[in-house]
């Protein structure tokens, strides 16, 4: 039962990425979207730091994992401009010190 969900679940994903795709695949973006969308994973990741340094009032709640792990994810992020190495360097960074602590 839960195979079937995972399952359908990526399918369901597939489907819905795959449509906007071939939807859109005969269309050029104006050059202003484009620039626009430069700025969507920075946002995002932004988005999803601050949820998980904050609690539901606004006050911040993060431990020293958490701030050196955004550092070390910040640093790396501004020195190779690489997403997939941000997220690396700072889980990694949390993980460590999480388990010194």
């Amino acid at each position: 039962m839960i195979a079937a969900a995972i399952i359908l679940t990526g399918i369901g994903t597939y489907a819905m990425r795959a449509f906007f795709i071939f939807a859109l695949a005969r269309y050029t973006f104006p050059p202003l979207m484009l620039r626009a969308l430069e700025y969507v994973a920075p946002t995002v990741m932004a988005a999803l730091v601050i949820s998980m340094m904050t609690n539901t009032r606004g006050e911040l709640t993060a431990s020293w994992a958490e701030a050196l792990g955004l550092v070390a994810a910040a640093v790396v992020a501004k020195f190779t401009g690489n997403h997939i190495f941000a997220l690396l360097a700072g889980m990694g960074t949390f993980w460590v010190i999480r388990w010194i602590i």
